[in-house]
């Protein structure tokens, strides 16, 4: 490119010089005016040169531009066509996500339902091929003893000595006391042997319900049952509410509730002096079922004051098993699971361990109405957290003196435990606190919730308060209750709410569970 452009550079400084020197020596112009012409002559070529080079260089870089200008709008319109596939794409993917949900809800709750069902069909499977077994060993027992009790009438008969004087007493056989005596065994053509006249030892089998229920009333204090009994039946289970305070503001974040049991004398009975009672003799899932329904209404009358307030509702093991009562809580707190992120049900270390595949599945069952659980009475400290949280617990209670490490024994140290539950978003409370030094202690371990006498002790909602509640099972309630809050008590009423009532006698709800299946089937 600079080769070329000395070499026009030199050119047009030939032709101007040649230009002057014809003006000079050809047409007889001085020096001075043949250099104005050769000047003039350069300045014109070098016009001309400038001119014809942009016209060249537009000529080239136009169709170039115009080029580049078609590609960027096609590219443009491609880019315009990608993200319509791709908002397209969105869409359906969002639609199919929802579809799928809406299917597999469903179906996930029918295969929940049905697992159930066939875990209660092969127990009872099992305990018909038991009867069976059974029904089939005393078969075998009684043809051997009437084998056993015909040739022993073959054979007696030829031992006895022949009637008359030589016969004595020590040759007869014996008789009863202040009884006929018994007659001797005749021969088997002529009185056969009966089922009936054949001892036969009782087998080992499983008792049916209503003997194991039997006998765990036997092992029950028979006062105390009755007691129970009647305060349920005449609604004198109270409620009490003890609040648990955020550390160390102190502020009321959450109540326990507590039930009391008021004697025909007015006697007021602590749970500790009859929950075991009551689980010995079945009768907690009722307790459960009506302490669970005043939870409820006293929350509902919380909430209105105070939106960040909640209520933990403890909960007996044997309730999650009750074939009657537990489908009767869990369609009322499906009907309440608005109120589900502030009641919080609480169940027994004890409870969980010994808990069964029902049990897991009823806990399933309230989880996913959004139900949060809390474990308390913890003994044992070798806890799995990881699990805890999957299966829907947010809160764990220890007592004050146990996280202090007065006498723990454990794995981990008691002090490392909130920071352990907090990875898992469970939050401990520590319970039974009742000195000031035990919460400066505690706010050195990070711990975010106490409860205890020294905050307050569990307080009862007024009588007037709870007006009109009754038995769970045949009344809708049209009164509610409210809580006592901290230090005085607070008396509403709340929105009636429908009891679901007990399924009438002879009504087996396992059928119903497998009528409703085959229905839907």
């Amino acid at each position: 490119m600079r080769l070329g452009t000395l070499f026009v550079a030199s050119c047009m400084m030939v032709i101007a010089a040649s230009a002057g020197a014809v003006v000079y020596f050809g047409f007889g112009f001085g020096g001075t005016e043949a250099v104005i012409v050769s000047i003039a002559a350069l300045t014109a070529l070098a016009l001309y040169n400038m001119v014809s080079t942009r016209l060249d260089a537009r000529s080239l870089v136009g169709p170039q531009l115009a080029d580049l200008s078609r590609g960027g709008a096609d590219l443009a319109r491609q880019v315009a066509e990608m993200g319509r596939r791709l908002a397209l794409v969105e869409s359906r993917l969002e639609r199919t996500l929802a579809v799928g949900e809406n299917t597999t809800g469903p179906l996930a709750m029918e295969i929940s339902e049905l697992g159930t069902l066939v875990n209660q069909l092969a127990e009872s499977v099992a305990l018909h091929e038991a009867h069976l077994n059974e029904i089939e060993r005393a078969k075998i027992e009684r043809s051997r003893i009437e084998k056993s009790r015909i040739e022993k009438s073959r054979i007696e008969p030829a031992k006895l000595p022949p009637a008359g004087a030589g016969a004595t007493a020590a040759d007869r056989p014996p008789t009863r006391n202040a009884g006929p005596a018994e007659p001797a065994p005749s021969p088997p053509s002529m009185t056969p042997a009966t089922p009936a006249a054949i001892a036969i030892p009782a087998p080992d089998k499983p008792k049916p319900v209503a003997v194991q229920a039997m006998a765990a009333d036997q092992g029950a204090d028979q006062e105390m049952l009755a007691t129970i009994r009647g305060a349920i039946e005449a609604n004198r289970i109270d409620l009490h509410l003890q609040p648990i305070v955020t550390l160390p503001q102190r502020k009321v974040r959450y109540y326990e509730a507590m039930s009391r049991l008021r004697a025909k004398d007015g006697e007021v009975v602590l749970a500790a002096q009859f929950i075991s009672q009551a689980e010995a003799g079945g009768l907690m899932p009722k307790i459960d079922n009506l302490m669970v329904f005043r939870c409820v209404q006293v929350l509902r009358r919380l909430l209105i004051k105070n939106r960040d307030v909640g209520v933990f509702c403890n909960l007996a093991a044997a309730t999650l098993t009750d074939a009657v009562i537990f489908p009767q809580l869990l369609e009322f707190l499906d009907a309440n699971r608005a109120i589900a992120p502030s009641l919080v049900l609480e169940f027994t270390q004890s409870g969980l361990l010994g808990a069964g595949p029902i049990e897991s599945e009823s806990l399933a069952a309230l989880n996913e109405l959004g139900y949060r659980f809390s474990m308390d009475n913890v003994a044992d400290l070798r806890l799995e957290p990881r699990d805890l949280a999957s299966r829907g617990f947010r809160f764990l209670k220890l007592p004050a003196s146990l996280i202090l490490n007065r006498g723990a024994a454990a794995d981990i140290h008691p002090a490392d435990f909130p920071d352990l539950l907090g990875r898992f978003g469970i939050s401990l409370i520590a319970e039974k606190i009742e000195s000031e030094g035990s919460v400066v202690d505690l706010l050195d371990l990070d711990v975010k919730f106490g409860q205890g006498f020294l905050f307050s002790p569990p307080r009862p909602v007024r009588a007037e308060a709870l007006q009109g509640i009754a038995d769970r099972n045949d009344v809708v309630v049209r009164e509610a209750g409210t809580a006592a809050g901290e230090g005085t008590a607070m008396v509403a009423s709340v929105g009636s709410a429908a009891v679901p009532r007990a399924p009438a006698p002879g009504k087996d709800p396992r059928s119903a569970g497998l009528a409703r299946i085959a229905r839907r089937v």
